[in-house]
């Protein structure tokens, strides 16, 4: 009997280690491919999964994944319900965030959010723009003055098929959106590519997604070391979802054949 007490005693000793290497990570319910969405199963896609995943399996650890209405995630991870928030900026929900002390990673990939256009409306003033296509939920950085005096009438939509359907009718002067987001709904599940375009001379916010927790500030240092030793990995998987798609161009957004002929175009213009 001596081995078998021996045997449950390991367990017992290990039994806390082992569920100390499991975390939740709380995601956003809301179709937002490229970079992440929920597949007909409920599962969590895209490449915000891919890079998570690929942690895990590089730091030994369990990660599972918690899909909530994008309000009720940092309530959850406030009451302990999740050990993680993705994604999660410094700059988004200081009020709400005061009573907390949050932790954050470095930046897991960049975004832009900004107006798309019919294309015959790109590079107009800023005054042609009278009234904004939104989601429910989004801050148009950059134009709450004029939201503000009645110069821009804004109309909201429950999601982001709702607000293209919008924008394409024409009842809006544009739509304010995550831009790689827009333009791939566009390309891959509307099938109009092109359909609107970033105007990047219009007000537009640049900022980047990153994991946050309130209670594992270590784990979190463990990502930023894997997203340093990591680098070319993660770079062939931005690559891949395409999730920083030409960020510094006028094409942000487009997909590569789109921009070579754009390119081409203009070259037989210039000669």
């Amino acid at each position: 009997m001596k081995p078998v007490r021996l045997c449950l005693l390991s367990a017992v000793l290990l039994a806390p280690t082992a569920l100390a290497q499991n975390y939740v990570v709380g995601v956003e319910e809301l179709p937002f491919a490229p970079h992440y969405s929920l597949d007909a199963q409920g599962d969590y896609r895209g490449f915000a999964r891919e890079v998570l995943d690929a942690f895990a399996a590089d730091s030994g650890v369990s990660l599972s994944y918690k899909a909530l209405p994008v309000e009720q995630l940092l309530p959850a991870l406030q009451r302990g319900e999740i050990d993680f928030k993705y994604p999660d900026s410094p700059h988004w929900a200081q009020a709400e965030k005061a009573s907390m002390t949050l932790h954050y990673s470095q930046a897991v990939v960049d975004y832009v959010d900004g107006v798309l256009v019919a294309p015959q409306r790109q590079g107009r003033a800023l005054d042609d723009i009278q009234r904004l296509s939104l989601v429910q939920g989004w801050t148009p950085r950059g134009y709450e003055q004029r939201i503000g005096s009645g110069q821009i009438q804004l109309g909201y939509s429950d999601d982001l098929r709702q607000m293209i359907r919008q924008a394409l009718k024409q009842d809006t002067d544009g739509a304010y959106f995550n831009v790689v987001v827009a333009a791939y709904y566009l390309d891959n599940i509307r099938a109009r590519p092109g359909a609107l375009v970033f105007d990047p001379t219009l007000p537009h916010t640049r900022g980047s997604f990153h994991l946050s927790s309130s209670r594992h500030p270590a784990l979190l240092a463990r990502f930023d070391r894997y997203l340093g030793e990591r680098a070319v990995q993660v770079a062939e998987l931005k690559r891949q979802h395409r999730v920083e798609a030409n960020l510094d161009s006028d094409y942000l957004g487009l997909e590569q054949w789109k921009v070579d002929f754009l390119e081409r175009r203009k070259t037989r213009v210039q000669y």
